[in-house]
């Protein structure tokens, strides 16, 4: 079977996204997404790949490791974020307190109880693309809640959740197949809401990073 020609790979990122290099820290993230896409995906779509790599450079910043949403917000940040969660008031309240803004955003909805229960901290977002809510870690089979930053569970829930089209119903094949390829569209497989310009210039660089060793 062939191999990615990782020394190809790192050198393309080192010019397109990385003018600084690369720490081992980055190079780690992007070797466990490569050897997940060679241990079980290569007959695929080299585009899903850049795509997938793409999304995490996106969701989980340039460090390429799983993170933790951060739920540290000002008053007017929270008026920004959750408008309907927090009033002028509320948000007074509530700021720069993350357990307590958690547990009020993310109430009542996704499989959490309400704020009282304090599923909206337990079950905060997490991973490469940040899982978020009661319903959707059991989705993934994660019964506890910080498993989501173990490096080979995150990588496991990134692939799954875009190739299978569990994050929001929308799928890599949706958007590229055949001569299909929808760069921007795609960003709706994570976030519909978001424009998707910026990750399909990053999931471009790593396609064009992507060469292959017999």
């Amino acid at each position: 079977m062939s191999k990615i020609n990782r020394d190809f790979f790192f050198d393309h990122l080192h010019d397109r996204l990385y003018p600084n290099g690369l720490n081992q820290q980055q190079v780690d993230g992007h070797e466990a997404i490569l050897d997940e896409w060679e241990a079980k995906y290569s007959a695929s779509d080299d585009r899903w790949l850049a795509y997938i790599m793409g999304t995490a450079h996106r969701e989980a910043g340039a460090g390429m490791q799983p993170i933790e949403e951060n739920m540290n917000y000002s008053a007017q940040r929270l008026r920004q974020v959750f408008p309907a969660k927090f009033t002028v008031a509320q948000a007074e309240d509530y700021a720069h307190q993350p357990e307590r803004i958690a547990n009020r955003a993310y109430a009542n909805k996704i499989g959490n109880g309400n704020e009282e229960s304090g599923d909206g901290w337990r079950y905060r977002g997490r991973g490469l693309v940040q899982i978020t809510g009661k319903a959707n870690y059991a989705k993934f089979g994660i019964a506890t809640p910080t498993d989501a930053l173990k490096p080979a569970k995150a990588v496991d829930i990134l692939f799954d959740g875009m190739i299978n089209g569990k994050f929001t119903g929308k799928k890599l094949s949706d958007y590229f197949k055949g001569t299909t390829a929808n760069w921007v569209g795609a960003r709706a497989i994570v976030n519909p809401g978001e424009p998707g310009d910026r990750v399909a210039v990053d999931a471009k660089a790593y396609y064009a990073a992507i060469s292959y060793t017999v």
